[in-house]
């Protein structure tokens, strides 16, 4: 079996954009200046082994950042955070209500039983001279099988 990476990314983008709260959803992670409104984009950061697997395959556990991003320059200013709590609130509902992605892994590892949880981190970033406002979602992956081992 093969990591299908674009069909976890697309069902992680596809989830995204039917909420209806993003004026764009990216499948990278940007390399300049997002639009107006809330933006989304998604990326795998990180891919480990995982000691569940069977004897004679491996497991494995891929890590998402789904980050939503807004100018910090905004107004109302008070409206930001809201507004972008509200879009992660109904990003980690949908993760956590299709926790396998239509079938494409074993589980979003929500509470962490591989390392790493479900995570929400706030901040602000520079880019293309301007100041934004944050909000990075760490969606933890199980994927079962992945890689066949050698005898």
């Amino acid at each position: 079996m093969a990591l299908d990476i674009a069909g976890l990314t697309d069902a992680l983008t596809s989830h995204a954009m039917s909420l209806g709260y993003f004026e764009q959803v990216n499948g990278h992670e940007p390399k300049n200046a997002p639009g107006y409104g809330l933006t989304a984009a998604v990326w795998a950061n990180q891919v480990q082994t995982i000691r569940s697997s069977g004897l004679a395959s491996v497991s494995a556990l891929l890590v998402f950042n789904v980050r939503i991003y807004t100018s910090a320059q905004s107004l109302p200013a008070d409206a930001i955070d809201p507004d972008m709590l509200t879009a992660v609130d109904a990003l980690c509902a949908a993760y956590s209500g299709d926790f396998t992605l239509g079938g494409l892994l074993r589980h979003i590892d929500l509470l962490g039983a591989h390392g790493q949880p479900l995570d929400v981190q706030a901040g602000y970033i520079q880019q293309d001279g301007a100041l934004y406002r944050v909000m990075t979602i760490t969606v933890p992956c199980v994927v079962n099988d992945l890689w066949e081992e050698a005898e």
